[in-house]
Parts: C-alpha cells; sequence; structure tokens
C-alpha cells in the first residue's frame, strides 16, 4: 500500500469513526439517526468532522496517517475541542459530562485503531 491509499483509507476510518461516535450518541438519546428535519446525523457530526479535518491538516496527518503519535492524537484533540467550540458556536450546547464521554469514545475510535494497526504492522514486520 502506498502512502497515498494509506492517507485515504486513514480519512475514511477517521470520518467513519466520528460518523459511529454521532449515530450512537443520537441513539442513545432517543434523537433518531436522521431527526424530524432529516438532517439530524449530519447535524450532529459535522462539527466533529469539521475538527477532524482541522487536526489533519495541523498534524500534516497524510505524511504519517497511521502513526497515533504524531497524527492520532492532534487529529483526536482537534476532533475534540473544534467539535466542542463548533457545538457552542451552533447553539448545539456542551456539558461536562458529554466532553468527558466524547473524548473517552473519539480518543477509543481515533487512536485506537492506529494503535492496533501499528500493532498488526509491527508483527507482520512492516514497521520499525
Amino acid at each position: 500500500m502506498n502512502l497515498r491509499q494509506a492517507a485515504l483509507g486513514a480519512a475514511a476510518l477517521d470520518a467513519g469513526a466520528i460518523v459511529v461516535f454521532s449515530a450512537i450518541g443520537r441513539a442513545s438519546h432517543d434523537e433518531g439517526i436522521l431527526g424530524a428535519n432529516g438532517l439530524g446525523l449530519a447535524t450532529t457530526a459535522s462539527p466533529f468532522l469539521t475538527g477532524a479535518a482541522l487536526g489533519w491538516v495541523i498534524a500534516r496527518a497524510w505524511t504519517r496517517p497511521c502513526d497515533w503519535r504524531r497524527t492520532g492524537v492532534i487529529v483526536w484533540a482537534s476532533t475534540l475541542v473544534g467539535g466542542m467550540v463548533l457545538r457552542i458556536v451552533y447553539g448545539q450546547g456542551v456539558q461536562v459530562s458529554f466532553v468527558i464521554v466524547a473524548g473517552t469514545v473519539l480518543a477509543s475510535f481515533l487512536i485506537g485503531w492506529r494503535v492496533v494497526s501499528g500493532r498488526i504492522a509491527t508483527r507482520r514486520g512492516l514497521k520499525g
């Protein structure tokens, strides 16, 4: 796999993880995935997807898309902070308990897959 393919795959995994996080959150609050206007999931996920995109730029994630330390932590932090700031701007509300849950879940999703990927690569002799 070349670096471009790895970056595209990593971006897709990050976006998918954020959408899954958002869908789980909506379902746990009985809001329905699409909501009354049909845009519920998009409305919930968009602040976090925007934060993740910013994190990708800050980390230059396309250069080391699967590195959990240099990329995953930055993408996670940007997703969390950017997502919460945009939720405030959009009037979606932010509670301390939500920040804690979101931080934990997003860390396990956005950093977690990178840790697993690195261990698999190391076992197969593809890394370090």
